[in-house]
């Protein structure tokens, strides 16, 4: 709970994927990310898909957050979803490689293999999409970047994650995304927490 006011967060989702922004903070910010948002988090949607972007502010370094974010083979570091994973194959961590997802008990899902298309340790940039396993995200791709920013005068990071996926069926888009949302919120909020506890460590 100590970080709770310094892990801000926003969803940007409309219609035509145009940010709704609500203050002049927000203005600036995104004007600063937009050629990011336009060049990786864009996804084409067609009829039967939809997608979301999430914002999430963490008070520690890009290089901080980026050794949470990077760990394709450890994603129950932060995501508290997720019960367990294992790479396949040889173990090495490259873009191509899958891994093996045990999600927890209480989920509309028990298993996801996902495979990592990109990470590119220079940009930042951190892309999976779900291949195969036993839920309902279908064809579901997650895109996520990390920005340097300047938060209450010290360096920190500014985390863009972004996905597409199918709508299943018996579901709306609306009810898709909030679902999905609420996952990556809770996602990104532990992340920050996570973030913000190695920055104190780091830091003694």
């Amino acid at each position: 709970m100590m970080y709770a006011q310094q892990a801000q967060q926003e969803v940007w989702r409309s219609p035509d994927f145009t940010v709704r922004r609500k203050s002049a903070e927000e203005e600036e910010e995104y004007s600063r990310l937009r050629e990011v948002v336009e060049r990786y988090h864009s996804h084409a949607v067609s009829g039967n898909e939809c997608r979301s972007v999430v914002v999430q502010r963490i008070e520690a370094p890009v290089s901080v957050v980026w050794s949470v974010v990077r760990r394709f083979d450890e994603p129950q570091a932060y995501k508290h979803f997720v019960r367990s994973c294992c790479l396949r194959g040889d173990g090495d961590l490259k873009v191509g490689c899958l891994r093996e997802v045990r999600v927890v008990s209480g989920l509309p899902a028990a298993t996801s293999t996902e495979r990592l298309e990109i990470l590119d340790e220079e940009r930042h940039i951190f892309s999976f999409r779900i291949v195969g396993g036993d839920h309902r995200l279908n064809n579901y791709r997650s895109v996520t970047t990390l920005h340097e920013a300047l938060i209450e005068g010290q360096p920190g990071t500014v985390v863009v994650e972004s996905y597409l996926v199918e709508v299943p069926d018996g579901n709306t888009k609306e009810d898709t995304c909030l679902f999905i949302d609420t996952i990556v919120k809770c996602n990104l909020h532990s992340l920050a927490q996570i973030s913000q506890h190695l920055k104190m460590h780091n830091s003694c």
